[in-house]
């Protein structure tokens, strides 16, 4: 008696036979990325597979449109797959190895314990003592903000720099032109590949009825995220530089820039994650959705603490709301490498390559 045993595949060799079968089918040619740059191809390494896997915003147009998802014998969800490839990628790459998976199957838990700990350990240097400065400096000097904060911040850019790195060398990419980057900017700002296939937006939380309520969530967060980091930057400018130290008025420069910074991160993220709530998850990376929920989330409380710590400037609530923010974002910076936000890096490395290929083909 022998018995017919199918091996089960790696998620690479699972997104290699359905990203084959799309190319034999070919009907969602004017689909986002993934579609042309798989067309381009007659076979499939582990780092073309990849690439595809990061060029994929998740959509889920190709799954409503396709005649091939499940009961279909060949059973398609190539959303799905190439999340699991992505997934799966950002844990190889990342540096140090296995934090990425960590973060990913256990991340609400995780953010959650980093921030409540972090924040008792800043009250417990505020119960030391006054640090002897002003506004919030009389809580913790900017010295030790410094020291604290600045090795937080080059610690996850130097984890990402590697991890880049290794995506690069796996998808052969050569070295980089100023239009291949200026190429992955444009695309990455536009969001275009957030609309699938149809301009009227993805099929992401609403099967198979389009919607644009992620694009425009994405772009908050990402608005909101950058005039965030140019507040925080303009703060160090006009210390360093003109000596002009906080705390600022509401008409000045880190003011102007942070507040709706704030309000843009906290819509965003709190939109992203209703949406989130609301899409099926067999979709997606089943295994990452605590970890996305957690990125989002942290996002999110980033602004949400920002904003209500400026809201308690000259209360007693200052000191704890400041020890809530400052845990926050100090959580944020230390899981940035192994969280979700590291899909940014590998997504704009993802279109600058696909830029080259193009280019290549002429």
């Amino acid at each position: 008696m022998s018995l017919d045993i199918t091996p089960t595949l790696t998620a690479t060799e699972e997104a290699r036979r359905q990203v084959e079968i799309c190319n034999a089918c070919r009907y969602c040619e004017g689909y986002c990325a993934v579609f042309p740059a798989a067309f381009a191809e007659r076979s499939f390494s582990d780092g073309d597979i990849t690439q595809l896997a990061s060029l994929c915003h998740n959509c889920r147009g190709c799954y409503y449109a396709c005649q091939y998802t499940d009961p279909h014998e060949f059973a398609l969800n190539l959303p799905a797959a190439l999340a699991e490839v992505r997934v799966e990628s950002w844990d190889r790459f990342s540096w140090p190895g296995g934090l990425s998976r960590a973060f990913q199957t256990r991340g609400v838990a995780l953010a959650g314990a980093l921030v409540v700990g972090i924040a008792l350990m800043f009250l417990a240097i505020r119960a030391i003592g006054s640090a002897g400065g002003d506004g919030f400096y009389a809580y913790l000097s900017h010295t030790a903000m410094v020291a604290i904060f600045a090795p937080a911040f080059l610690f996850p850019l130097a984890a990402l720099a590697v991890g880049v790195r290794r995506y690069w060398a796996e998808v052969g990419g050569t070295p980089l032109r100023l239009s291949d980057v200026t190429a992955a900017l444009v695309d990455a700002g536009r969001m275009r590949n957030l609309s699938g296939g149809a301009a009227e937006g993805c099929n992401y939380e609403k099967g198979d009825r389009y919607t644009v309520a992620r694009k425009h969530a994405h772009h908050a967060v990402v608005w909101g995220f950058l005039l965030c980091f140019a507040s925080t930057s303009s703060g160090t400018v006009l210390h360093y530089v003109f000596d002009m130290q906080a705390p600022y008025g509401l008409f000045s420069l880190p003011k102007l820039l942070g507040i709706p910074g704030g309000i843009l991160l906290t819509l965003g993220a709190a939109g992203l994650i209703a949406l989130k709530l609301k899409a099926d998850p067999a979709l997606g990376a089943k295994s990452a959705w605590g970890g996305e929920i957690a990125f989002v989330g942290l996002l999110g409380l980033t602004g949400l603490t920002g904003l209500v710590l400026y809201a308690g400037t000259g209360t007693a609530l200052v000191g704890p709301l400041l020890a809530l923010h400052l845990g926050t974002v100090l959580a944020f910076f230390l899981t940035l490498p192994y969280s979700k936000m590291a899909h940014a890096a590998y997504r704009l490395a993802a279109l600058a390559r696909d830029a080259q290929i193009k280019a290549a083909r002429g």
